[in-house]
Formats: C-alpha cells, structure tokens, sequence
C-alpha cells in the first residue's frame, strides 16, 4: 500500500533516472492530458510531498512557462517503473497513465490516481502538515496541528495528510501499537512528541528498503506487528489482533489492534 515511504522510493528510482535529462518524448494517456506535449524540457528535479510526487521540469521554448511540474499520487494501486528504452513493461500497457522518455531511459507511471500538470505545485500542495520524510520536517508544527484537532481521535488525525503528512494505513496501525495507544483514543488524552517521533523514525527506516518493516524483520511473515494479522496472536501478549473501521478523512479505513497491548 503506497505511503510516504513509497513515493519517497519512487522519487528516488525517478531522480536517479531522469534528473538532468532532456525528454525526448511524452505520452499522457489520460484525457485531460492527451494534448500535453513536454517534449524538448530538460527534468530540473524529482521530489516527494508526503504521498505526493512532483517531477519538475523546464521551459522547451521561449514564451513556455518557466517550469511545470507533473504531478501525480498513487493512490492504492500505482507504481512508477523506471527502466532502459526498450525494455519489456511488468504492467499492462492499458494501465499505463503516463510515459516519459529520455535517451536511454523510460519512466512509465502506472494506474495514477492523481495526474495533473501544475504551474505552481508548492500554492497547489499547501494544505500539506509537515512532510515526515522532508530534511527540514517541522516537528513542532506538526505537533501543533495535531493538538489543534483534541476532538478526533488519534488514528482519525495520523491519516489526515493537512495535520501530518506520509501516513497510511500500514503505518497508522503499526504506529498506535507500538506506542500502546488505541487508535479511538482522543487526540487530547494522547503524548504527541513521542508519537510524532516515531512516525518519523518509522518511515525514514522504510524509505529506501524493498520490503517495509516495522518489527526490524523483513521475513515475509514477521514485518508487521499488528497490521494485516487479524485474528493471529498479538506478538507480544498472545492476544488476539482485532481488525474495524475508523472513520477518517476521505471515508472509513481499517485499522488493526492488539485489545492488551493497547488502551
């Protein structure tokens, strides 16, 4: 499931391949973009926003705005493959959203839940709290807003991407169970600094890893605590894991917890 620490990755591989190039050519295949040509632009830089990825690129022309940037969000289903020209896809070609070519590589954005070109990305992504994975993360604004929302309870505000951003579901449940906390408790009842901490340390130990973990075990059955375990012994305590669904932001999600280990 894409989080911050997906896209975070994803930045990384489209960095890597693409910053620094000239696109040769481009391919939107989705209707609202089915004109844009970014042909000729030079990729200035590749950059993640929380669960937000942005490719900037420059102007191909006189009068052509100075920089655009592509914008996309995974959503649950995307990817980004990096690959050289001419390479066999691991997707369905019907999937791909976007393609984007250099000399000698291709980028191909696949099942893109958000894709959008923006002339101002940082006004249009504004709302976002503090980027738990950004080299200036404002920990005390990110406090901040979490404290200025006592009502919601603690896995409803870990998921709203205005008061924190990077968080998903994986890491929302891991998060409550490693700091002993129910995801129903309110935001009020809850230490923040600690909690705001870990989720940092959380994601920076995932950013660049290819199986993500929060037990420090990447065996294919013991990465998680309590997250997908429904029904399995709590490792800890031997409880039972529970599973339901929180209200949040953008509709009710599921979120595991040991009832012992958590209250």
């Amino acid at each position: 499931m894409p989080e911050g620490d997906t896209v975070y990755a994803a930045a990384a591989r489209l960095r890597t391949g693409l910053a620094g190039r000239v696109l040769e050519s481009t391919q939107f295949r989705t209707p609202s973009l089915a004109t844009a040509d970014l042909s000729g632009r030079e990729v200035i830089s590749v950059r993640s926003r929380g669960k937000h990825l942005l490719i900037d690129v420059g102007e191909s022309r006189p009068g052509a705005a100075d920089t655009l940037s592509i914008h996309s969000h995974l959503k649950m289903e995307g990817a980004w493959h990096v690959h050289g020209r001419g390479q066999r896809w691991r997707r369905p070609a019907h999937q791909a959203r976007v393609v984007l070519r250099t000399g000698d590589v291709e980028a191909v954005g696949f099942d893109l839940g958000v894709l959008e070109l923006l002339a101002d990305p940082d006004a249009a992504l504004s709302y976002l709290g503090p980027d738990l994975l950004a080299d200036d993360f404002d920990r005390n604004e990110a406090i901040s807003r979490l404290a200025a929302h006592p009502d919601d309870t603690i896995g409803t505000a870990l998921l709203d991407q205005r008061l924190i951003a990077g968080i998903g579901n994986v890491f929302r449940s891991e998060i409550c169970f490693l700091r002993g906390v129910l995801p129903t408790r309110a935001v009020r009842d809850v230490d923040l600094g600690p909690m705001v901490d870990l989720s940092r340390r959380l994601l920076w130990a995932n950013r660049m890893r290819s199986a993500r973990t929060t037990t420090g075990n990447t065996s294919p059955n013991a990465r998680m605590w309590v997250y997908g375990r429904q029904g399995r012994l709590c490792r800890r305590c031997a409880t039972l894991v529970k599973r339901d669904e929180l209200h949040s932001t953008g509709g009710d999600r599921v979120i595991y917890w040991c009832p012992r280990c958590q209250s």
